[in-house]
């Protein structure tokens, strides 16, 4: 029942009925903590999510624009603080830490533990945890890595790839260690990097590391180009957040591996 109130010449109108929708992430909610300085993350999910039944929900976790191995390394403890600001006392379904280089330094486990901290409900993956899942559902072992990363970083992340069992028979880096200068490595600097170190040796897959590098539209194109499926951080772990979330929809736009289910 509706109340109606009048005073001094308007009206207040209470109790209005209504009904409710299915609403935003009906079937599933991903929280994505994104760092501080990333410029791509947001743009990229975009342009896969746009379905409402999955909500995408973001945060920003506080960190250093420069990549090094400690300053990845102190955003450990903020993780948990940052996560908390998302949906307060709803459960995510899925939760992504959107940082590559950072999860190589801190460990997925030491991660997915700070995740779990506050959402102990989700499924977590980070970028380096898709990318995997990614090799596994191409079969492939050995891997051209492209990072912007400097050598102290680098060495972390190569070493980090082949003690979970790929091989990494070429490497190539920008060798930029800051965040708003690699959202800005254009195409054409991408593609010429992925033609110069395929020259080198013979690969199953091509992964191209940092969120902050901005490929995923261009991914489908480049593997006509080079004939070898090509993955990016934001374009595995936007995947794997969909296909954790139970989706099994195909998004071919994007290149071979959103054709792709979880390997068994």
């Amino acid at each position: 029942m509706t109340d109606t109130w009048q005073a001094d010449g308007w009206q207040l109108i209470e109790n209005l009925p209504y009904e409710l929708s299915a609403g935003i992430g009906h079937s599933a909610k991903i929280g994505i903590v994104v760092l501080s300085s990333d410029y791509t993350i947001d743009y990229e999910f975009r342009q896969v999510f746009t379905d409402d039944a999955i909500g995408i929900y973001q945060t920003r976790v506080e960190n250093s624009p420069e990549v090094t191995p400690e300053t990845l390394a102190a955003m450990e403890k903020k993780i948990p603080t940052a996560l908390k600001t998302i949906l307060p006392g709803e459960s995510l379904d899925v939760v992504a830490y959107g940082c590559t280089s950072a999860t190589t330094v801190l460990g997925e486990q030491t991660v997915f533990d700070r995740i779990a901290e506050v959402q102990p409900q989700a499924k977590a993956t980070t970028p380096i945890t898709a990318a995997f899942a990614a090799f596994k559902a191409f079969s492939a072992q050995k891997i051209a890595v492209l990072t912007p990363y400097q050598q102290s970083v680098n060495q972390v992340l190569r070493q980090y790839i082949v003690d979970a069992g790929f091989e990494v028979p070429v490497f190539g880096s920008f060798n930029q260690p800051l965040d708003p200068l690699v959202a800005r490595i254009d195409q054409q600097s991408l593609e010429l990097a992925i033609d110069r170190i395929l020259n080198q040796a013979k690969v199953d897959l091509v992964f191209v590391s940092c969120t902050s590098i901005r490929l995923l539209e261009q991914v489908k194109e480049i593997e006509s180009r080079v004939g070898l499926p090509v993955t990016t951080s934001n374009h595995a772990m936007a995947w794997h957040c969909l296909r954790l979330a139970g989706s099994e929809q195909k998004l071919p736009q994007f290149g071979r591996l959103y054709d792709l289910p979880l390997a068994k």
